[in-house]
């Protein structure tokens, strides 16, 4: 069976939310339509999950992190921070999370002992956690620095990397935090600062969501590429471990188990999808003719590492030597071009190819939008795209 690249780029628009027949409602119902947003960079969270809700305010993000908590911050996939609704936790933890907090609690143990801090690693982290967990165990919320004036066991730092170019004072306080974020033991609950910013408040999870346990292993990886597949099928073996940050073992398993199906790609290359999941993209109208200004590290932009069937030759303009794709433009499920901000907040296009006097005219007016939406706040990306790096001055709109 073949699914080629033109009915990828419908289940593309259709399942990601980005046509106006399948708009989501609100943040939460965004996530899912990506199975997570990315949220290293925390203006994308805010920027992705509005590109899929035209109508949705900044504070709506913001109260469904944070009142609502209908969204949750895991450290998982890749060990990177995302954005996933609450009822993916138990996965997220159970699975990518628990991977990454092995991995941090072998190196913090022996990093805290070769650097002389403490002798016996295990019982100081053991010490160290417990006393997060007591400060922060009336249920609210703290910073880094609140949860180490009264954790004394975070205190300390060593010199890493001496002699090197990239030798640095390197506080052992956040890496317990991380190793008991992705073990799901806290969370990251808050921000203290803008949408724009990272200033992250903890709290303990247990007092934070009613997520349930962490799944075990097997079955969260499944939970995970069944999501997966659901919205991003169909992928090669290389695309779902890359965005899992896993091994081939563990989605070979996670395949069998959810009795994915194989297909056909237009590259020759096997691609699996969920059973059943064959037919083409049923839709109320045409799927083409849309257009989308998708932030750095949008989850739409990043969901596969193959990318030649939505990204063409751009790649270099776009995405950088580690594989972060910047802020892009979007023109019937395909990437066309970048956009930026200037100084003085106006956003502006770079097109990559000629797409023709109407597209162009669709995608400034999705320019002029998104402009008038931040009104004037400036959204400085962690990840700007190779093109606009090498740019100067004021963005030109076509």
């Amino acid at each position: 069976m073949l699914i080629d690249d033109s009915e990828r780029r419908r289940r593309l628009a259709t399942r990601h939310g980005l046509t106006d027949e399948v708009r989501p409602g609100d943040p939460a119902a965004a996530a899912r339509c990506v199975v997570a947003l990315h949220g290293t960079d925390p203006a994308s969270i805010v920027l992705s999950a509005k590109a899929r809700c035209p109508s949705l305010a900044i504070d709506d993000v913001e109260e469904s992190l944070h009142s609502q908590r209908s969204i949750v911050r895991v450290m998982g996939m890749r060990r990177t921070i995302w954005v996933v609704p609450t009822d993916l936790v138990p996965a997220a933890v159970g699975g990518p999370g628990a991977r990454v907090a092995r991995t941090e609690r072998k190196r913090l143990i022996s990093d805290v002992e070769a650097h002389g801090l403490h002798a016996d690693g295990e019982r100081w982290l053991a010490s160290a956690a417990g006393q997060v967990l007591d400060a922060l165990a009336d249920g609210g919320e703290r910073s880094m620095d609140q949860i180490r004036s009264e954790s004394p066991g975070l205190v300390g730092s060593y010199r890493n990397g001496i002699g090197k170019k990239w030798e640095s004072e390197v506080s052992i306080g956040p890496r317990v935090l991380t190793w008991m974020w992705a073990d799901g033991a806290i969370v990251r609950s808050g921000n203290d600062g803008s949408w724009r910013s990272a200033r992250p408040l903890w709290s303990a999870a247990d007092r934070w969501i009613d997520a349930g346990p962490p799944l075990e292993s097997a079955p969260a990886w499944t939970e995970l590429v069944t999501r997966w597949l659901a919205r991003f099928g169909p992928g090669t073996e290389a695309d779902i471990m890359w965005w899992l940050g896993a091994t081939k073992g563990i989605v070979r398993t996670a395949l069998a188990e959810c009795g994915a199906q194989e297909v056909s790609l237009s590259d020759g290359s096997t691609g699996w999808v969920l059973a059943n999941d064959t037919g083409p993209t049923s839709s109320t109208k045409e799927t083409g003719d849309w257009g989308a200004l998708l932030p750095a590290l949008d989850p739409t932009t990043m969901g596969w590492k193959s990318r030649d069937w939505y990204m063409g030759q751009h790649a270099p303009h776009l995405v950088d030597s580690a594989g972060n794709a910047g802020p892009t433009v979007w023109w019937d499920g395909r990437i066309v071009g970048g956009w930026h901000q200037s100084e003085d907040g106006a956003v502006g296009l770079a097109f990559l190819e000629d797409v023709g006097a109407d597209a162009a005219s669709v995608l400034e007016a999705h320019a002029e939008s998104l402009e008038t939406w931040l009104g004037g706040q400036r959204v400085l990306m962690r990840f700007p795209s190779p093109l606009f790096q090498r740019s100067t001055g004021r963005p030109v709109r076509r």
